[in-house]
Order: structure tokens, then C-alpha cells, then sequence
């Protein structure tokens, strides 16, 4: 970054803290970045985070083991998905970073926290995009069955890494496309379903009823434990939520577009979580769902829509190729914030003629590319295993994220940092309140058999991370640039914005 962000050309240090000197409209942010993400992508990239293959095929199995409570529990954890980003928003509008996730912990909470996050967020989207990839190819398989599974994730890949490494521009217009289709078909679904339950037309006939909700043994038909344990599978079609953090270096209006996307998320989740399964659980009846089986597939079959099946399958496969288009995104950015802050080898800094960075981006994809080939050759359980994996590390962030917003509003209540202008509601309370939530769903995963891989794979990754700090980044972390953090930062250092005195007052 360079100086300008620590204070404008007329000394005011509350500005440049703010970002309001980051760059005009489709010029050069100050990270280097091009401002190339307009209103639209945005707000489109912020929609399509909060729908993905979590929804379109993993609710099968969350809808067997909860039936329909588990409508209450996709609206219990988009509530608490809700607290989590405003408290990013907050953060935000205080200061516009491109790795806003491990800025964040590496200011509030020191330089080992960010190194984590960071390193913890590449991984997160490496091994998602692993899944998805697998995903995709075999989706693949509905239309061209003679296709070799890795012919298809091999073309997905490299079409892919070369729209994130032509520009930011065609990456949001290709995110934009991959996020209609699934708002489109999930619309298409509600309206199509309400017809069917209020006017009684399809194959479904009598069977589509709202009464559907309550009638087979009630809201709780395995009991209330049995719903609470689907909540780590809940939380996973969230992640990629937060990802709108990840674009606030290459937003042309951040102060704007921000704001908008995260105070849009409760519809979202409300039209495109709640009220699908709603519909869904009304015109399908819960006792007919299993593991494996898509809620919408199955719904699109039972109404009897033709090409039904086919259209799912379609709406599936953009699903996994835009999560895989944003995990190329975020981990190139990610690995570029770590070699800012000298917490990763140098060369993942470096920018392409394009503001792209392709060093990074090239790294994360040939990760991607053997995970194609370990997804091949291992039992079926493999995506059940990456996606609890993937899990954990997005609670990590959304607890950094929630600390960091905490310490924040410690260290505006103490004079010490300026107000942002996009204040989470009720202070850092509901952040407590959100993080004491994550902290249940991480003992629900230790207690579910399959889930708690993710804690192992944790402890190995927390094992290796701790080596690379010691050998690698602990000699540099001190001599972290100045110029990263803000001018009213610089009478508190990181670690002194933890103080007790700092929780005075209300917050």
C-alpha cells in the first residue's frame, strides 16, 4: 500500500482509514488492484455466495435427518451468518483491504492471527474448489456419460484459471452469469412450487400441501438433538458468504456497494434458504429424502416438469463452477496479502500486466488439480470428509472476523480509533452472540463420527502453520509495514488494542 492510505493529501487520517482515497472508479486501488468490480457484480457475487452446492445437493441429506425443522435451522444459522457480516461491514467501511479477513486479525490480534487466517482462508478455498472440481465432472456424466471424469475437471480447471487471470473484469462478469442461473432457478422453483401446493396442478396432485410441514410425526420428527447435529452441514452452504470481504480492493465504490450486498443478505437467505425448502417440504414430503439425493431434482421429478431433471442438473453443475471461479479469486488474493506481510514467499506479491495475481492464482489451481485426482481414487466419503474440512476452517474466519470486530469497537469506545460508517446493530453484543453459536457447531462436529475429521486435519494444519511461523515469519512479523495499519492505530499497537481499559464504556 502506499502512504496515501495512511493519511490524504490534507493530513485527515479518519479518511484514509476509511478508504475514501483508495482510487477512483475503475482505476488502480492503492493495493494495486484494479477497481474493476462495478455495482452489479457485486451485488450479484454477494447473492451467489449465499447459494451453493451446500443448498442444491446437501440438504438432501440435512432434510433426512432433521425433516422439516431443518427449515428452522438453515434461518437459526443465517441469522447468526447475518451478525458475522455486518460485523465484517463494519469493519469494512473502518478500513477497505482486499485480505480483509487476515488485516483484520493481524491488527486486532497480532501478526500470528493474520498469518493464520490468511494461510487458513487459502486452504479453505484449495479444498473446496477440490470438491467442486469433482463435483462438476461428474455432473457432467448426466449428459456424457462416456466423458472420463478427468478429461472434464481438467477442461473446468483451465477454463477457469484463465478467465481469473485475464482480469477482474471478466472474473465478475463470468461470477455475475454463474450466479443468475442459480438465483433464476431457485425463483423459478418457489413460483412454480407455490402454484403447485395453492392450485393443486402436476403429478403431485393432493399430495402438495403445505400440512406436509407438520403432518409426519411433527416440525421435530427424530427430536431436537438430531436437528441441531445437521447444523455443521447447515453452516456449510454459507461459506463463500463472507466472500464480498475479498472484493472490497477491487470494488469501484466500496462505501456504497458494500453496504448494500451484506444489508440485502436477510432476504436473500430468507427467499433463497428459507422459502425454497419451504416450498420444497410442501410439495415433497420429507420421509422421501436421503443422502445423495438433490431437494430440487427431486422436487422438479415429483411435479412432473419436463427436461426437469436435466435443468437441476444444469443449475448444479454452475453452482460448483462458481464456487471453484470464486475459490481461484480469493486464494490468489489471500497469498498476496501473506507475501505483503512477509508471512509467504515473495513472489506470491507479484501482478500480472493485468492486476491480477497469477503467481498465486497458478499455485492454488495445481493444488486444485491433484485434489481432482485424490477425489478419483478415494471411497465416496471423500466429499463428506472435504466438506467438513472446509467447514472448520470457514468458523476459523468468521471468529477472527467476529474478534476482530469486538477489539474494534473496544478501540472506538477508547478514542483510540475512528468510527466506521456502517455500525454493526447492538455493538459487539451480537458478535458474542455469534460466536458463542460457532463454538456449539465446532462441539457438534467433534461429536459427529464423520465431521470430526475436520478437528484432526485441523490440528495437523495448526502444526504445520506453527513451523512455518517459527522457521519462516516470526523473524519479519515485527517488521511488518507501518503503512498497512491506520494512522489512529499508531498511539495503540495491535496487541494494545486488547487492553482491559479498552472495554470501557458501552460497545
Amino acid at each position: 500500500m502506499t502512504s496515501e492510505q495512511v493519511a490524504d493529501d490534507k493530513g485527515n487520517p479518519e479518511s484514509a482509514s476509511r478508504g475514501e482515497n483508495s482510487g477512483v472508479a475503475g482505476g488502480p486501488s492503492d493495493e494495486g488492484y484494479q477497481r474493476g468490480l462495478g455495482s452489479r457484480q457485486v451485488q450479484m457475487i454477494a447473492i451467489g455466495g449465499a447459494i451453493g452446492v451446500g443448498l442444491f445437493m446437501g440438504a438432501g441429506a440435512n432434510i433426512a435427518k432433521a425433516g422439516p425443522s431443518i427449515i428452522l435451522m438453515y434461518a437459526l444459522a443465517g441469522v447468526v451468518i447475518f451478525f458475522i457480516m455486518r460485523a465484517l461491514g463494519e469493519l469494512l467501511m473502518y478500513r477497505p483491504v482486499s485480505g480483509s479477513f487476515a488485516e483484520y486479525a493481524r491488527e486486532f490480534m497480532g501478526p500470528f492471527f493474520g498469518f493464520v487466517t490468511g494461510w487458513t482462508y487459502w486452504l479453505l478455498w484449495v479444498v473446496t474448489g477440490m470438491a467442486e472440481l469433482t463435483a462438476a465432472a461428474i455432473y457432467i456424466h448426466f449428459w456424457f456419460p462416456d466423458i472420463p471424469q478427468w478429461v472434464s475437471a481438467l477442461v473446468f480447471l483451465v477454463v477457469l484459471f484463465g478467465v481469473n487471470l485475464i482480469s477482474v473484469k471478466v472474473f465478475g462478469e463470468v461470477e455475475f452469469w454463474f450466479s443468475m442461473i442459480k438465483v433464476t432457478a431457485i425463483i423459478g422453483m418457489i413460483v412454480i412450487g407455490l402454484g403447485v401446493v395453492t392450485l393443486g396442478f402436476s403429478q403431485a396432485g393432493d399430495t402438495a400441501s403445505f400440512t406436509n410441514l407438520w403432518e409426519f410425526d411433527g416440525i421435530f420428527p427424530k427430536g431436537i438433538g438430531s436437528s441441531l447435529m445437521t447444523l455443521q452441514g447447515v453452516m456449510f452452504a454459507y461459506i463463500a458468504v463472507e466472500l464480498v470481504g475479498i472484493t472490497a480492493g477491487e470494488s469501484q465504490d466500496p462505501e456504497k456497494t458494500l453496504p448494500k450486498a451484506i444489508n440485502t443478505l436477510p432476504w436473500r437467505i430468507i427467499i433463497f434458504y428459507v422459502g425454497s425448502l419451504v416450498v420444497i417440504l410442501s410439495v415433497v414430503k420429507w420421509t422421501e429424502f436421503a443422502e445423495g439425493v438433490s431437494p430440487f431434482v427431486e422436487a422438479f421429478s415429483k411435479i412432473g416438469i419436463p427436461l426437469g431433471a436435466g435443468i437441476v442438473n444444469f443449475v448444479v453443475l454452475t453452482a460448483a463452477l462458481s464456487s471453484c471461479n470464486s475459490g481461484m479469486y480469493s486464494t490468489g488474493r489471500m497469498l498476496r496479502d501473506l507475501a505483503e506481510n512477509k508471512e509467504a514467499p515473495g513472489i506470491f506479491e507479484r501482478l500480472n500486466s493485468r492486476q491480477s495475481p497469477a503467481v498465486g492464482i497458478t499455485i492454488s489451481v495445481a493444488l486444485m488439480g491433484i485434489g481432482v485426482i485424490l477425489n478419483y481414487m478415494v471411497p465416496e466419503k471423500a466429499f463428506a470428509y472435504v466438506t467438513s474440512v472446509a467447514t472448520a476452517c470457514g468458523i476459523w474466519t468468521w471468529m477472527m472476523i467476529l474478534i476482530s470486530h469486538i477489539k474494534y469497537r473496544r478501540a472506538v469506545v477508547a478514542g483510540r480509533l475512528p468510527k466506521s460508517s456502517f455500525p454493526a446493530p447492538g455493538g459487539s453484543v451480537l458478535s458474542w452472540v455469534a460466536l458463542f453459536f460457532l463454538t456449539m457447531v465446532l462441539v457438534i462436529v467433534a461429536i459427529d463420527e464423520t465431521a470430526r475429521i475436520s478437528l484432526y486435519v485441523g490440528a495437523g494444519w495448526a502444526v504445520v502453520l506453527g513451523a512455518y511461523w517459527l522457521l519462516h515469519a516470526r523473524g519479519t512479523a515485527h517488521a511488518h509495514r507501518s503503512s498497512r495499519a491506520p494512522i489512529g492505530a499508531a498511539a495503540a499497537p495491535a496487541a494494545g488494542v486488547l487492553e482491559p481499559e479498552a472495554a470501557t464504556g458501552q460497545d
